[in-house]
């Protein structure tokens, strides 16, 4: 949730963003990395491939991921958990039980 809210926020080095980064002790250079992810690293995963098309008009990679997280509707609240649901299978991986279980 940290990082989609800080990354939304932080369009590049303003007031705003050193605010944030303050308030929640997060290092600029640390929000840039992020940044940086969602620009380069998330537009090549999987999920990102297999549903980008689903989304007209097109996402911006520059404006990611505040700009996705405009695409889910409801409050602020839905729209987040909509959004951290979508993202979900980049953070979740399957569990293999050993046999007899």
């Amino acid at each position: 949730m940290v990082v989609v809210l800080c990354s939304a926020r932080h369009a590049g080095q303003n007031t705003a963003a050193a605010t944030l980064c303050e308030a929640l002790e997060i290092p600029l250079r640390t929000l840039q990395r992020w940044r940086r992810w969602w620009r380069e690293d998330f537009l090549q995963t999987p999920l990102w491939q297999a549903m980008c098309a689903r989304f007209m008009p097109p996402v911006s990679a520059q404006g990611l991921p505040g700009e996705l997280l405009a695409r889910f509707a409801g409050e602020a609240t839905e729209a987040l958990q909509r959004l951290l649901r979508f993202l979900a299978p980049l953070t979740v991986r399957a569990v293999t039980l050993p046999e007899g279980r």
